[in-house]
């Protein structure tokens, strides 16, 4: 059999291959029984009468539709037969054709239909009678007679049946013509029922005429049960493929698969060729153009119909018919005919209100059907759930979105960019490294507390748009949460990844403008590549974030992950628990160093440092424990520790006659707790010790953050009459002029300038400036890190007054301490009232 070639259906001009074929087998079968027939035509009186009522019984009570083709069921059988036995045979065959041309010349059929289907009439009757004509004669109406007009009859439809089929096998393939075979069955045993009738009926004009008055009424019923039964058929199919229609779109969910589920059966259930789906383009969603075509697998992404229609359906919110049975906009025709369309719905698509899009069907199958008024109901019916399916989809669409992106910036989440970043590790070609990088951007808190959330969000919509405007097209960028955005991507190196951090880095750091308002953003970068930093995209994502964290430390630096950075992490997140019991079993322990005057080297004080020696770990960095104690919640119990050892060692040592301040380090966390105030007056006078011998010690990054909340606090200390001291003053970005509005008595000059002080003039120049200035405010002035002898004449000579490092002592716990001081203070400077004075270092 022909089957479909590879560029589709073959042009219906092919249907002359059967046709011809037909109108020979007609010339053939007529020449025989005009030969062997007794009295080939007769029987005229009746031959108009029949012609009549072939033509009345042409006319569809059923119709199948098979691909583009309309099969119809009538009840031409029934005067067929009458005719079989009343008139000659080729009477029969001249009456039976051109009843057949009658009836699809009213269809308005093209030529090659038309002539196809008087064809198969001419060839169908003249094999019959030709049968008929072989058969043994039989004079009376009897069992023979019946099985004669049966197989004759029979013959008629089963060529009829044959015919259909090898013309969709020659046009659409083989499985078209199975497809015409299968549908044509409930034809063919309506037929054989009809045959049974006619027989009954002849049997009954053979007893007597006047039986047609009663065959009339008998007709009339049967034509009624007829159209009841179509009627029947019809809502029965209608309610199977609406079923099947809301099971498959309710299946689908996805918003992508849902046309593929929908338009196909549209197209079905309302037997037309196109069914098509127009979505205009609205948000992320880009316009949807797709029609479903008979006979073409998957979908089409172009419309049969001109784009005028579902324009005018949208705008206009309303059903737009053009066609025979059906017209709402008549001036709509001469574009139909120019797209060779005959008739064509339009329904918009609602949500709510609005008009989402258009769902149309354009050519009913079968070329003497056409779409009717009673058709808009039902498509109605399947646009509204349409409507709802897609809204539902769009929906479901929209929240899995939304749970895999950022609502600000619509960047990708840190979920997002997990999956993602497990897909490339998997397809990873060799030779290649997968990097990940986290950019935290500076200072974010800070411009939402001065200038507002509002501001902070554009800052991070720009980060966003800087980003995914600078990085390679291969590259997913996304929002980890926060200030932290991500970015990953197949390099041919850990080095290259680097060098694009780097450069990416730079191009945030560019001016923002909002308004008026110009900011300066930086970030922090922390780099791992795949392999060598992690197996999966869990560990890669936890060692970039201690890439990054390392990265704070030094400000707008790139750190690449090192094994280092995690161990220390681990290291810390075991010493939460360490740190509980250590408090609790009093493991910690508080050493001094003493802080010195520089011109006679007298003992003004000590500051109070927490040492921790770990059983396991041996002895634990104190920013190591500091940090473990803000992130567990410990840091006001450890803060408190350190106090009370202060406070006890300087009542002790007033009591010995030797009075000497105190100072402890204090975190920035600290200076949130608005009962702190309260908690340092309650200690100083559980233990005696008079205010003006403390001072807290907060680091320059705390006290000055750009913001004014800790200043409430440390006014609040200042009243108690602690003496409050900056700490690590230059290593931030604040300067001399933001101590002005700050209630502190004293700045500490960094270690790291202090000890440059004798080799690098700038250090020099940096540290003479600090005192300068903090004198003319009225600061007293502490250098840290005091190592030589050289530093400390530098010191004298820019007029510092106060010193501490490693030319007077380490810090010392307190026995070793009394020790010192017993060693260092030269007997013939104490007196009472006065400081005691240190020997001269050698």
């Amino acid at each position: 059999m022909a089957g479909r070639g590879p560029t589709g259906p073959r042009s219906t001009e092919y249907a002359w291959l059967i046709t011809g074929p037909l109108a020979l087998v007609a010339i053939v079968c007529t020449t025989v029984v005009g030969l062997v027939a007794p009295q080939p035509f007769g029987g005229w009186s009746l031959a108009l009468p029949l012609l009549v009522a072939m033509v009345a019984a042409g006319i569809p009570v059923l119709n199948f539709t098979v691909r583009r083709q309309s099969l119809g069921v009538t009840l031409t059988e029934i005067p067929l037969v009458l005719a079989f036995y009343l008139v000659e045979p080729l009477t029969v065959v001249m009456i039976y054709t051109v009843a057949s041309a009658v009836s699809h010349l009213r269809h308005r059929f093209g030529p090659t239909k038309f002539w196809f289907n008087v064809g198969r009439a001419a060839a169908g009757s003249s094999l019959a009678v030709l049968v008929l004509q072989a058969l043994p004669p039989v004079e009376d109406v009897g069992p023979a007679t019946w099985l004669k007009l049966f197989f004759a009859a029979s013959m008629v439809n089963l060529l009829s049946m044959a015919s259909v089929a090898g013309v969709h096998t020659l046009l659409q393939g083989w499985q078209a013509g199975r497809g015409a075979i299968r549908q044509s069955m409930p034809g063919l045993l309506a037929a054989m029922i009809n045959i049974a009738i006619g027989i009954i009926v002849l049997i009954l004009i053979a007893a007597t005429w006047w039986s047609l008055l009663l065959l009339g009424a008998l007709l009339v019923a049967l034509a009624f049960v007829y159209r009841a039964y179509a009627q029947f058929f019809r809502q029965h199919r209608t309610l199977t493929d609406m079923y099947e229609l809301s099971r498959a779109v309710s299946e689908s969910g996805e918003y992508g698969t849902l046309p593929d589920a929908l338009l196909g059966r549209v197209r079905a259930l309302m037997q037309a060729e196109y069914a098509t789906l127009w979505l205009p383009a609205q948000g992320r969603h880009p316009e949807v153009l797709l029609t479903a075509r008979n006979d073409a697998p998957g979908l089409l992404d172009f419309a049969k119909t001109p784009a005028a229609l579902r324009e005018r359906a949208r705008d206009e919110g309303r059903t737009v018919a053009v066609g025979r049975g059906l017209t709402t906009d008549g001036d709509l025709r001469a574009p139909l005919s120019t797209h060779r369309v005959k008739d064509v719905i339009v329904l918009p698509l609602r949500s709510g209100q609005a008009v989402i899009g258009t769902l149309e069907v354009a050519n009913r199958l079968g070329d003497s059907n056409y779409f009717v008024r009673t058709d808009v109901p039902l498509f109605e019916t399947v646009a509204a759930h349409a409507a709802v399916a897609l809204e539902n989809s769009r929906l479901v669409d929209r929240l899995r979105h939304d749970a895999s992106h950022d609502t600000l910036t619509r960047l990708p989440n840190r979920r997002r960019i997990t999956g993602a970043l497990e897909e490339a590790v998997k397809i990873r070609a060799p030779g290649e490294v997968v990097a990940l990088l986290l950019f935290d951007v500076d200072r974010l808190r800070q411009v939402n507390e001065s200038l507002g959330h509002a501001a902070g969000d554009k800052v991070l919509v720009e980060v966003a748009n800087r980003l995914r405007s600078c990085v390679p097209s291969s590259a997913l960028v996304g929002r980890a949460g926060g200030d932290e955005f991500l970015v990953t991507l197949r390099l041919e190196s850990a080095e290259a990844a680097m060098e694009l951090a780097a450069q990416l880095r730079e191009q945030i750091r560019d001016e923002m403008v909002f308004d008026a308002l110009t900011l300066d953003v930086d970030t922090a970068v922390g780099v791992a590549v795949y392999p060598d930093h992690g197996s999966d995209a869990v560990s890669l994502l936890q060692r970039v974030d201690l890439a990054a964290t390392a990265a704070k430390s030094v400000p707008g630096s790139v750190q690449l992950f090192s094994p280092t950075l995690e161990s220390r992490s681990l290291r810390r997140l075991g010493l939460a628990g360490d740190l509980r019991r250590a408090l609790d079993a009093d493991e910690l322990e508080v050493y001094f160093q003493p802080k010195v005057t520089l011109r006679d080297r007298r003992l003004v004080g000590v500051e109070c440092l927490a040492r921790w020696a770990h059983p396991a770990h041996g002895t634990v960095a104190p920013e190591d424990f500091v940090a473990v104690a803000e992130h567990t919640g410990q840091l006001g119990r450890f803060t408190e520790f350190v106090l009370r050892e202060g406070l006890r060692r300087s009542r002790d040592w007033t009591h010995a006659g030797q009075p000497l301040a105190v100072a402890v380090n204090l975190s920035a966390r600290t200076l949130t707790d608005q009962h702190f105030p309260a908690r340092v007056k309650e200690l100083l006078d559980e233990y005696g010790v008079p205010p003006q011998l403390l001072t807290l010690e907060i680091k320059e990054a705390g006290v000055l953050d750009g913001t004014d909340r800790p200043i409430p606090t440390l006014r609040r200390l200042r009243d108690l009459g602690v003496r409050l001291s900056v700490d690590d003053f230059g290593t931030g970005d604040s300067s001399l002029a933001h101590l002005r509005r700050l209630p502190v008595h004293e700045v500490k000059v960094d270690r790291s300038f202090v000890q440059g002080m004798a080799t690098d003039p700038g250090d020099l120049a940096i540290v003479n400036a600090v005192v300068t200035l903090s004198q003319q405010f009225g600061l007293a002035v502490v250098a840290e890190g005091v190592e030589s002898e050289l530093t400390l004449e530098l010191l004298q000579d820019i007029g510092c007054e106060i010193g501490q490092g490693f030319l007077f002592s380490r810090p010392l716990p307190y026995e070793r301490l009394e020790a010192w001081f017993g060693a260092q203070v030269d007997p013939e400077t104490i007196s009472p009232g006065e400081l005691p004075r240190l020997r001269a270092v050698p």
